[in-house]
């Protein structure tokens, strides 16, 4: 019967965690849709948005940590529980990059944007779309599919890539427009960390089905490497 009730509890948490990923999912949607248009409203809006992630964050990690002292879990469960800390702070970390890009529309003020945004937007929808894909492997305890989804980080590499070369053009042809360049950089720095956040989920799941600690890397890290 206590076996039963750890179990719900734990649950319990899984389905706090897919909440708060959701969460980050609909900031960093939000926050790139102000961006493309010029909307202050919607991002001053997206700063109360971190504010209930943060504390969907704390409120988790309360869970976790009343579960581990009073049920003193071992082996799995331990690993579940650990994990489920780290991944809740990857995911508060990740509503600080929609933040991020909120402050950036912001700071640009009554500038306009330096082009049109076609390849941000891929960007927030891929990372995003990795993050949902990785979060519900990691309440399922999918290992297999963990293990497959950082090599689709190499598209928002490419995307960041393509966005950096586009920028430095506009630059080179008019060095005044650099402070607008830089602004839609940041933006899709953010991007691309999120991204790599999503890896870490992905490990932390793996660890927690086999035990092991590894790193998960795609076809550009691993080319880099060797």
């Amino acid at each position: 019967m206590i076996r039963k009730t750890f179990e719900n509890e734990l649950q319990q948490v899984k389905d706090e965690m897919l909440v708060l990923g959701s969460m980050v999912e609909q900031a960093v949607a939000d926050s790139m849709d102000a961006l493309k248009k010029r909307d202050m409203k919607a991002s001053e809006k997206i700063y109360e948005q971190d504010r209930k992630i943060n504390e969907k964050r704390f409120a988790i990690e309360n869970q976790c940590m009343i579960l581990i002292a009073t049920q003193q879990p071992m082996a799995r469960d331990l690993r579940l529980l650990a994990s489920m800390l780290d991944v809740a702070s990857e995911l508060e970390r990740m509503g600080d990059y929609a933040k991020g890009i909120a402050t950036i529309n912001i700071r640009m003020g009554e500038e306009t944007l330096l082009k049109p945004l076609i390849d941000l937007p891929r960007m927030a929808v891929k990372a995003s779309d990795m993050l949902h894909r990785a979060l519900t492997a990691f309440v399922n305890e999918d290992a297999d599919a963990a293990r497959t989804i950082p090599a689709e980080d190499d598209e928002v590499d490419a995307l960041y890539v393509q966005i950096y070369r586009e920028l430095m053009t506009f630059i080179i042809a008019d060095p005044k427009v650099i402070e607008r360049a830089n602004m839609l950089l940041w933006a899709a720095h953010n991007l691309e960390r999120m991204a790599d956040r999503v890896t870490n989920i992905c490990e932390r799941t793996v660890f927690v089905v086999t035990g092991e600690i590894k790193e998960l890397q795609s076809a550009w890290d691993e080319m880099e490497h060797h």
